[in-house]
């Protein structure tokens, strides 16, 4: 088992994180986000890629995620552990809440989707109805309750297009589709790590209403203080989930 982490590059001031370097990688697909960082917590190393770059320049509609799940696969990553800032669609999610969604609806466009193609591969036809691996959901979420962290089990991720925010129709139209949150980073990355047989799933942090919920506008300023105030949280529980997947692989003498 090799474990990754995939998110923000606020990840990157862990506490207790030793990091060990980084590595370049070059893909068929071009150069990933940014070079591959590996990080030991509690013994334990782990890959970090931060999706949106190094400097968090690159918008998610511009993502070369082709890229990024094929470097990570290179280094023989087999397992990765998501982190998405989204917005709450349900009165149970709201700004500072955790949750691990269970589906996907894909409202993003023009994006390089799959490797599977009949271009930058073999024309497939993968089985995503179930798009997040279930074992690691569920470990993700038994870390949060051995940490006394309240944390959503399932819900369903609405991934918009972005860079913007999404419009209150919007929001109103996701919500009757049966969504509970909203992010733009989700897909296809998702399904990239299904296609390559990477055990995937999401930890997402509530960062903001969805628009229209609230009379307030949604403030960038806002949205950065939620980010602060719940990135130890997140950090302590993916420490707990990856300390535990280590545990598990670990070979029985």
């Amino acid at each position: 088992m090799k474990i990754a982490v995939v998110g923000g590059t606020g990840l990157c001031d862990w506490p207790d994180m030793q990091w060990l370097g980084k590595q370049g990688v070059q893909t068929r697909f071009g150069e990933p986000s940014a070079e591959l960082h590996t990080g030991m917590l509690n013994g334990v190393e782990f890959v970090f890629l931060p999706r949106h770059g190094g400097a968090h320049s690159i918008a998610p509609h511009r993502i070369n995620y082709r890229a990024n799940i094929a470097a990570l696969q290179q280094v023989g990553v087999t397992h990765i552990l998501a982190v998405n800032a989204v917005g709450g669609l349900t009165e149970a999610l709201g700004p500072g809440a955790m949750a691990v969604p269970a589906q996907i609806v894909d409202y993003s466009w023009g994006r390089e989707c799959s490797f599977a193609d009949g271009e930058a591969g073999p024309l497939d036809h993968v089985d995503f109805s179930e798009p997040y691996s279930a074992p690691l959901r569920q470990q993700l979420l038994a870390s949060a309750a051995a940490l006394g962290y309240w944390c959503f089990d399932g819900g369903v991720y609405a991934c918009t297009q972005g860079p913007r925010l999404e419009t209150a129709a919007e929001i109103r139209r996701l919500q009757a589709d049966g969504c509970h949150l909203v992010g733009m980073t989700a897909m296809p990355e998702a399904v990239l790590a299904r296609e390559l047989g990477i055990d995937y799933a999401s930890l997402c942090l509530v960062v903001n209403w969805g628009a229209g919920m609230t009379r307030e506008p949604i403030t960038m300023d806002e949205i950065g203080r939620v980010l602060s105030s719940g990135m130890s949280r997140v950090c302590h529980l993916l420490g707990h989930t990856i300390g535990s997947l280590a545990q598990t692989s670990a070979p029985v003498t």
